[in-house]
């Protein structure tokens, strides 16, 4: 389960990568019969477009890869050993408590 911490980083995240990233909307109507184009837009562009209905943003089509990352990062923030890692890293760092290169990769 995603704690409030993690799902607070996750809207963060979706709001600043993908949702600021939207240049381009498009009503439903224009979507249906330009689907096509607008995939192979996308594929060529790390882009998205936000689909309307009624003038309202209804829908994002995102690229694929866009759409894997934002798959990987909910997977991250829903895994609490990884979440607890980040957490303890945020903490050490706002104390200023670096760990050396060679202490963490053993050179």
């Amino acid at each position: 389960m995603i704690d409030s911490v993690a799902l607070t980083i996750t809207m963060v995240i979706i709001e600043v990568i993908y949702m600021k990233d939207i240049s381009t909307y498009i009503p439903i109507s224009k979507a249906k019969s330009d689907l096509l184009e607008i995939i192979r837009r996308l594929e060529n562009v790390q882009d998205a477009v936000a689909v309307t209905k009624n003038g309202v943003p209804a829908a994002v089509i995102l690229s694929m890869d866009k759409y894997q990352g934002l798959l990987e990062t909910l997977d991250i923030l829903s895994d609490e050993t990884a979440m607890k890692s980040l957490r303890t890293s945020l903490r050490q760092a706002r104390k200023r408590k670096w760990v050396k290169f060679d202490e963490v990769f053993g050179l």
